[in-house]
C-alpha cells in the first residue's frame, strides 16, 4: 500500500490511548488546524467512543504480543513523525515509546499535572518517574529562571472537573465492558477485570453525595481535636506511579512501615491522618486495614481515616506529610511542611524532601527548604505545566490555547527554557 502525501508541513501525529473523554479528540482537531495530519490508533470500544473522526481512527485488534510489528507498520505506512499518548508506563505504551525513540520520533507525554488541580502535565519522551525532571538539579533550575525573560504565568481559575473525571470513567469502561466485541485481544493494564472497574467507577459516581457528608465529618472531628497531627497522602494502588516507580504493589504495604514508623516514632500526644486518593474506589478496603493495623500497634485512639475530599482543610495545619510519590506533596511542599516519601518522584530532591528514617521524621521532621521550593514550583510552571483539566469542558479549551504550539516546537520544554537561559547569560568580555 502506497502511504498517503505528507502534511504540509511533514509532521504525522499518531495518537494512542489518551485520558477518559474527549480531550484527545479535541487535541487533534487542533492539530489538524495547524496543519498537521493525524491518525487515532484505538485498543478497545472506550477508545473508539471518544474519537469521533470515522477517517482518521484505526482500531488495533491484536495482542500485546503484536502490537510491536504493527506499531512499526504503521509509523512506515503513514510517515508518522510524533507520537502521543498519556502516561508512559502502561504496557502498550512503554513498547510504543521504544519503538519511537529508535525511529526518532518526537515522543508527547500528557499526565495529570504535577501541580494538581488546576494544571496538567506536558513532557517529552517521559513522565513522573522516567522525567527529565529527575536529572535537573534545583541549582540548573534557580540559574535558569535567574536568565530567563519568561514571564511568570497568570494564576489558573478552577475548572471544578472532579465530577466529570468520574462520569467519562464511568462512561469509558461501560463502553468496554458492553460494546467490545470487535476487541477480544484487549487486555486493560489494570490488574482487575472490566466489569469490577466499570463497576468501581459507577458506584463511586452514585455514592458522591454519601462520601461527600462522610470526609466532612471525618475533615471537622480532626480539625477540632486539637491535637497535632502529621498527614499521610494515599495514592490509587494501580496508579502507575506507585506501580511502576515505587517498591509498593498495593497501598496496605505502604501503610504498614508508615504506620509502624508513626507507632515506634512520633510524640505520644501526636496523631496520625490518614486521607484517601479523591478517585479511590476502594478495590482494597482501606478503612478495615487501617483499623487493623493500627490496633495491632496500639494506636487506635490516635489514627484517623478521611475517605477523600479536598486537601487544603488538613494540610493547612499538619505538621508533616508522608506519601509514595504523591503530587499532593507538593502542596506540603508549597507550605513548607516537612515531607517524607517512599518513591521516585520529580520533587524528589535532597533540598525539598527528607529521607530520614521513618520514626526520627515522625520525631524531628526537617522541613524542606522554602527558596528552592520556588524556584522548582516556578520552573515547573514555565515549562511543563499547563492550565486547564483534561474533562471540564473549561478545562480542555484552556489547555488547547498552549499546548499545541509547545508541540509544535522543535524543542522540549525543559529545552526550550535551558537554551534561552543559556542565550540570555552574560558574555564575557575578552579585551585586548
Amino acid at each position: 500500500m502506497k502511504p498517503p502525501n505528507p502534511a504540509p508541513d511533514g509532521r504525522v501525529f499518531l495518537f494512542l490511548q489518551g485520558p477518559h473523554g474527549p480531550f484527545f479528540h479535541a487535541l487533534g482537531r487542533m492539530l489538524q488546524a495547524s496543519g498537521a495530519k493525524v491518525w487515532r490508533v484505538g485498543f478497545n470500544a472506550g477508545d473508539r467512543a471518544f474519537w469521533f473522526d470515522k477517517a482518521s481512527y484505526i482500531p488495533y485488534r491484536g495482542t500485546l504480543q503484536g502490537w510491536p510489528t504493527t506499531l512499526q507498520k504503521l509509523i512506515d505506512l503513514h510517515g508518522a513523525t510524533d507520537l502521543v499518548l498519556y502516561g508512559d508506563v502502561r504496557p502498550i505504551h512503554a513498547h510504543a515509546i521504544k519503538i519511537a525513540k529508535a525511529q526518532g520520533l518526537r515522543i508527547h507525554v500528557f499526565e495529570e499535572g504535577y501541580l494538581r488541580p488546576w494544571w496538567v502535565t506536558y513532557e517529552r519522551d517521559g513522565s513522573n518517574g522516567n522525567s527529565r525532571l529527575m536529572e535537573l538539579e534545583i541549582a540548573q533550575m534557580q540559574a535558569a529562571l535567574q536568565r530567563s525573560a519568561t514571564p511568570a504565568p497568570p494564576p489558573p481559575a478552577h475548572w471544578g472537573d472532579m465530577y466529570q473525571h468520574v462520569f467519562y470513567g464511568a462512561v469509558y469502561h461501560w463502553f468496554v465492558l458492553f460494546m467490545n466485541g470487535r476487541y477480544r485481544s484487549f487486555r486493560p493494564h489494570r490488574d482487575i477485570p472490566v466489569s469490577q472497574e466499570f463497576r468501581l467507577y459507577f458506584r463511586r459516581l452514585m455514592l458522591m453525595p454519601f462520601h461527600r457528608a462522610l470526609r466532612s465529618w471525618a475533615t471537622t472531628r480532626v480539625r477540632r481535636g486539637g491535637f497535632p497531627y502529621h498527614l499521610v497522602l494515599l495514592q490509587l494502588g494501580h496508579d502507575s506511579s506507585v506501580q511502576a516507580h515505587s517498591e509498593f504493589s498495593s497501598t496496605t504495604e505502604f501503610l504498614i512501615p508508615v504506620m509502624e514508623g508513626f507507632a515506634r516514632g512520633a510524640p505520644a500526644h501526636h496523631h496520625l491522618v490518614i486521607k484517601e486518593h479523591p478517585l479511590e474506589n476502594h478495590r482494597e478496603p482501606l478503612h478495615k486495614r487501617v483499623r487493623e493495623i493500627a490496633r495491632r500497634l496500639g494506636i487506635a485512639d490516635r489514627v484517623h481515616h478521611v475517605p477523600g475530599g479536598k486537601l487544603a482543610r488538613l494540610m493547612d495545619h499538619a505538621d508533616s506529610a508522608v506519601t509514595i510519590n504523591s503530587t499532593a506533596g507538593q502542596q506540603a511542599l508549597w507550605r513548607g511542611i516537612p515531607l517524607r516519601v517512599f518513591g521516585r518522584s520529580v520533587y524528589d530532591k535532597p533540598e525539598l524532601v527528607s529521607h530520614q528514617p521513618v520514626e526520627d521524621f515522625f520525631a524531628h521532621p526537617k522541613p524542606p527548604d522554602a527558596k528552592a521550593y520556588q524556584a522548582f514550583r516556578q520552573f515547573l510552571l514555565d515549562t511543563s505545566q499547563i492550565p486547564g483539566g483534561f474533562y471540564s469542558r473549561r478545562g480542555r479549551r484552556q489547555i488547547l490555547r498552549r499546548v499545541v504550539d509547545r508541540m509544535l516546537s522543535p524543542c522540549d520544554p525543559y529545552q526550550s527554557m535551558l537554551a534561552e537561559s543559556a542565550a540570555n547569560a552574560p558574555q564575557l568580555q575578552i579585551v585586548e
